[in-house]
């Protein structure tokens, strides 16, 4: 007996010391974790703790004042010492954040958690993110200003990782257990190119050509239009567009090739977008040009924002930045200020390939075989052996589906990718430059060597102007190119040019007194060049320009109410056709109530109402009931956008696209208004009775997750905040404004901005995560733009960075 008690408890024994020593699954190693000495009770520290601190390679000393919510205020006295401080500071206190999302980019994620990320990682590298961050790097280094900054901004991420101890490493290392990598200019270029494949990497030709060939081109085009039957475009509609002297690239002869995509690659958030204004001096309550801006991202913890003061002698910026990156993103500097909203331009074609044999060594390319390359791809993998995966570049661009890849199984069949995000160009010294920029010429000298991705950069200035430019490296393209997947063994199907940069879609002090934009058409009909309906807002964009039609001067106030507006004109717009049109008859009691709940709702999507809960769960089930009889097998079409789904509801009611095909009866748009409500009861009073209440916010249950999904510990839950996707307050469950800030051009400049969650990255700091609770509620942090560095007022504490 003492013998069977002695062998369980050494069993018992052996299993503790294995658990705490091994990983069992996703679960890390419990001891290293719990570990007094190296574990994550480490990681409970005073962010303002140093206050000396010695950096290989600086020039002279630089001078971190911190405010009372952990914001650097950065003095240096030249440009590489202050990009140099940048990548200290910004890694002490995002140094995993900032790693983990160039893992990300580069397609590495297998080495860090296993075979599980594999599809995620071939899929990276197979969208050519390695090909355009060495493109980007090679574009860089003829620039040699920039490339020194980036290097000093390398050696300063450096300079904190070589001074940590296993201690010291952020939790997320010591959860993963494995160490962080010496930083590169090679990392900076990754994370931009996650930024841009997040911003205009998602495309519909696939889906196009599948639903082409369902429907046919009349339909199709009844279907897809290029443009609404509305135009309030970002480009004012009385522009004059009479100065553009090039000839459109003229529609060439032949047939597309539609062929059926079974598989298509995950693609960005459909609704990555935001939201910027500027109003002139005549319309603002003081006479100085006022500026938002409030980008529209994934909300994540450590937040995808970290702000900061740099300024040098010569110049004093302040504002968002991108942890990995230089300077300021969004912001404002002494004279400018400046943000952007994504341009939703297709600058991403597909064209199908046709290989001279199964070597692939050679593809058909008008009446000759030209030579493709080949690049092996080395996907390590944390405890398996390394993945090795062939990827075809033409001179397209990647041969990203192909027989071993989520292709139809043809040998000698690909499909190819041209996209404008391989050749982005120096995104960097676009903001090297703003950061700088004293008018209207420096701004579009900055702005001018941006390729991809395509954004509209909003600008004002103490001078009085106000500016708005949608840009981009824009193909020249014939009508209807890069709609429907290609033929690429046809030349003319091929980018023939570009447009020229000063044709790009602008606008500067126009006559009514302000620049918007939210994601919509950038211009209307009236310009030249090829610009088809490729998901552009339809909503947010009226709100916004309404509102600034509406009276004649506008304060700060003003601006707060506007990026915290709620009013949902989409509903508004369908909610009191799809009352009047309802059968209330073949209601019961319970479906009578919650029609009457939403029938007398003001649109508003606040927190406390049931209305919101109502109309969001009725529209999802009506849409869905509307296109799902268009989806066929193995394919993927895609869906049209809200603003024509509506259109057809209201004035095509009887269309085909509403009949439901698996019954007798021929449905209308009336009958699915029934259908789809009864459904929209059940599954309200479904949720009710295990969730309780279905007000907005306990109904839309908005988070900020951790960059690990799985880490519900590390993140916030059951945030209090009104809006849609939809808002201009465009907050979605895990989705919306990332930043908002609103500047005034006074001397010096007023500025005020919030994001979701905190400076710090450390899970056990207080600055992890405590802005959520006052952006949820429309509050905003007065941003302290310190003008002298001997200037403490406002200061915690003062750091010196020593060489």
């Amino acid at each position: 007996m003492k013998f069977l008690k002695f062998i369980i408890s050494a069993s018992f024994l052996v299993v503790v010391f294995y658990v705490l020593n091994n990983p069992i699954g996703s679960v890390p190693p419990m001891g290293k974790f719990l570990n007094p000495t190296t574990g994550v009770w480490q990681n409970e520290q005073d962010d303002f703790a140093v206050k000396n601190i010695q950096i290989d390679g600086l020039k002279d000393p630089v001078t971190v004042h911190y405010d009372k919510h952990l914001i650097p205020h950065v003095f240096a006295q030249n440009d590489l010492d202050l990009y140099k401080a940048q990548g200290y500071i910004t890694a002490k206190h995002r140094l995993w954040q900032m790693e983990f999302q160039t893992h990300a980019a580069a397609g590495r994620l297998s080495e860090i958690v296993g075979e599980k990320a594999l599809d995620y990682d071939r899929t990276q590298r197979r969208k050519g993110l390695g090909f355009g961050a060495e493109n980007s790097l090679e574009k860089i280094k003829e620039d040699p200003e920039s490339l020194a900054a980036l290097q000093a901004y390398s050696d300063g991420v450096n300079s904190y990782i070589n001074k940590l101890q296993l201690k010291d490493y952020p939790v997320e290392y010591k959860l993963l257990s494995y160490s962080p990598e010496p930083w590169s200019i090679e990392k900076t270029m990754y994370l931009l190119m996650y930024m841009t494949d997040m911003l205009c990497g998602r495309d519909t030709d696939l889906e196009y050509t599948n639903a082409l060939r369902k429907l046919g081109k009349e339909r199709f085009d009844f279907l897809y239009p290029d443009f609404y039957d509305f135009d309030d475009p970002v480009i004012p509609t009385e522009t004059d567009w009479s100065f553009i002297d090039i000839p459109i690239t003229q529609i060439p002869h032949g047939e597309l090739p539609l062929d059926t995509i079974t598989q298509i690659m995950e693609k960005p958030h459909p609704n990555n977008g935001s939201n910027n204004w500027a109003v002139a001096p005549k319309k603002s309550y003081s006479g100085n040009p006022i500026l938002a801006n409030d980008p529209h991202l994934g909300l994540n913890l450590p937040s995808l924002w970290f702000i900061m003061q740099l300024a040098t002698p010569e110049h004093n910026a302040f504002g968002a930045t991108l942890p990995g990156t230089l300077a300021i993103i969004s912001g404002f500097n002494n004279y400018i200020a400046w943000g952007e909203t994504n341009a939703t331009r297709d600058v991403k074609d597909w064209y199908k390939i046709e290989f001279q044999n199964e070597n692939r060594t050679q593809y058909k390319y008008g009446n000759e075989w030209r030579n493709t390359s080949l690049r092996i791809e080395e996907i390590k993998i944390k405890g398996k052996e390394t993945f090795l995966d062939s990827v075809i570049y033409t001179h397209y661009g990647p041969v990203s589906y192909d027989q071993n890849f989520k292709g139809n199984g043809k040998k000698k069949v690909g499909y190819a990718m041209r996209w404008a995000g391989h050749n982005s160009g120096n995104l960097q010294n676009t903001f090297l430059k703003l950061n700088k920029a004293k008018d209207y010429n420096d701004y579009l000298d900055a702005i001018i060597g941006w390729g991809a991705p395509a954004q509209n950069f909003v600008f004002a200035s103490a001078d009085g102007d106000i500016a708005l430019w949608v840009q981009g490296k824009f193909p020249n393209k014939w009508k209807g190119q890069g709609k429907f997947l290609m033929d690429g063994s046809n030349p003319n199907h091929d980018w023939q040019s570009f447009i020229p940069q000063n044709y790009n879609a602008h606008t500067k002090n126009p006559e009514r007194g302000f620049v918007s934009s939210a994601n919509q058409h950038p211009v209307d009909t009236s310009y030249p060049f090829y610009v088809f309906n490729d998901g552009y807002e339809a909503y947010r964009n009226r709100v916004i320009n309404d509102f600034f039609r509406s009276k004649d001067k506008f304060d700060i106030q003003d601006f707060k109410d506007l990026q915290n507006n709620n009013f949902n004109l989409k509903a508004s717009e369908l909610l009191p056709y799809m009352i009047k049109n309802i059968d209330a008859s073949a209601l019961s009691s319970e479906e009578k109530e919650l029609l009457n709940i939403v029938k007398f709702w003001d649109f508003n999507n606040t927190i406390n109402q049931l209305a919101p809960s109502i109309w969001d769960t009725w529209w999802r089930e009506l849409f869905n009931l509307i296109w799902h009889d268009i989806d066929v097998e193995d394919a993927e079409l895609g869906r049209t956008f809200t603003y024509n789904t509506i259109n057809l509801l209201k004035n095509y009611p009887d269309d085909d696209i509403m009949d439901i095909t698996n019954t007798s009866e021929k449905e209308t748009s009336h009958d699915l208004f029934l259908i789809s409500f009864k459904q929209t009861v059940k599954k309200l009073l479904d949720w009710k009775s295990e969730n309780g209440d279905f007000n907005w916010a306990a109904y839309k249950q908005p988070y900020v997750g951790h960059l690990l999904q799985a880490l519900p510990a590390f993140s916030r839950f059951n945030i209090p905040i009104g809006g849609d996707r939809n808002t201009v307050n465009a907050s979605d469950v895990n989705h919306g404004p990332s930043w908002r800030m609103i500047v005034e051009m006074s001397t010096p400049p007023k500025a005020l901005g919030i994001y979701p969650g905190g400076q710090s990255g450390n899970p056990g700091s207080k600055f992890y995560d405590n802005f959520i609770d006052d952006w949820a509620m429309g509050n905003y942090l007065d941003l302290n733009f310190i003008q002298d560095q001997n200037n403490t007022d406002g200061i915690v504490v003062t750091q010196t960075l020593t060489p």
